[in-house]
């Protein structure tokens, strides 16, 4: 695989999924255990039940957080990889 050089496009979209994988996986396991400990909505919770959706939806939020954390260190180890070649 050629050396592609970094742009700054690549960084910043790097460190937004840090920061999206981080969010969402604090706002959707937070609030489902927020909901089931204290019988109480807030953030991503709270939206969830206005619009209908089943309680484990707070779940998936969180897994789609985790999800986003995994692809960002998957490619921060790749990034750390390329660069030692």
């Amino acid at each position: 695989m050629p050396n592609r050089p970094r742009t700054r496009n690549a960084g910043s979209a790097q460190g937004l999924l840090w920061l999206f994988g981080a969010i969402l996986t604090v706002q959707g396991f937070g609030s489902a255990i927020t909901e089931a400990g204290w019988h109480t909505s807030f953030g991503v919770s709270g939206l969830l039940r206005a619009a209908d959706v089943p309680e484990w939806g707070a779940l998936l939020v969180g897994c789609a957080g985790v999800a986003l954390l995994a692809t960002a260190a998957r490619r921060h180890v790749r990034s750390r990889a390329d660069r030692r070649r």
